[in-house]
C-alpha cells in the first residue's frame, strides 16, 4: 500500500506543471476546434440523410424536414466563419 501512495505522489507530481499550465481559454479553444472540425459537421450530414430518407419513403414531412436540415448545416457548416465574427465584434 505505501509503495502505491509513492508512485501517485509522483504521478501527481509529475503532472502537475502540465495540468497547471492549461488555461480554461486553451480549454476553451481545444472544445471549439472538436466541435467545429469533427462533430458539428456530422450532426449536419446526419440531418441531412435523414431528410433524404424521408424524401425516398414518401413522408408528407419531407419538405419540412429537407428545409430545417438544409438551415441546420448552414449554421453548422458556418459555425466557424460566425465564430470569426462575434469575436472581431467583441474584439
Amino acid at each position: 500500500m505505501r509503495k502505491f501512495n509513492y508512485l501517485f505522489l509522483n504521478l501527481v507530481f509529475i503532472l502537475t506543471p502540465i495540468i497547471a499550465q492549461a488555461s480554461v481559454e486553451s480549454s476553451l479553444m481545444g472544445l471549439k476546434s472538436v466541435l467545429l472540425g469533427s462533430i458539428l459537421p456530422i450532426f449536419a450530414v446526419l440531418g441531412l440523410a435523414f431528410a433524404a430518407f424521408s424524401f425516398f419513403t414518401g413522408n408528407p414531412n419531407a419538405k419540412q424536414h429537407l428545409t430545417y436540415a438544409l438551415i441546420g448545416s448552414v449554421i453548422l457548416f458556418g459555425a466557424q466563419s460566425i465564430v470569426d465574427l462575434i469575436q472581431r465584434v467583441i474584439r
